[in-house]
């Protein structure tokens, strides 16, 4: 199933600014900044690849109940979701 590209905005956002954070966490290794503030700027990159994860899971989940093409079925959400947890 191809999700559709007009729903996937707000997750592109969401990627690109997890993108910058995860290029600061690099930055702030390099400059030997405090193990909490590295730390801390990790999680929130992990939190957002997390959000995105599960956002793109729900619009394919939603999208496959719009259609009954019959692309995915129970078992392959079940997979999905499970490599996010």
């Amino acid at each position: 199933m191809e999700l559709d590209t007009t729903e996937l905005k707000p997750i592109l956002n969401r990627l690109k600014r997890a993108q910058g954070q995860l290029a600061a966490v690099t930055r702030m290794l390099e400059e030997g900044r405090d193990c909490k503030d590295v730390v801390t700027q990790l999680a929130a990159v992990s939190k957002a690849l997390d959000r995105a994860g599960f956002a793109i899971i729900a619009t394919g989940l939603e999208q496959c109940l719009r259609t009954e093409d019959g692309s995915m079925d129970k078992a392959d959400m079940e997979k999905l979701f499970l490599s996010l947890a």
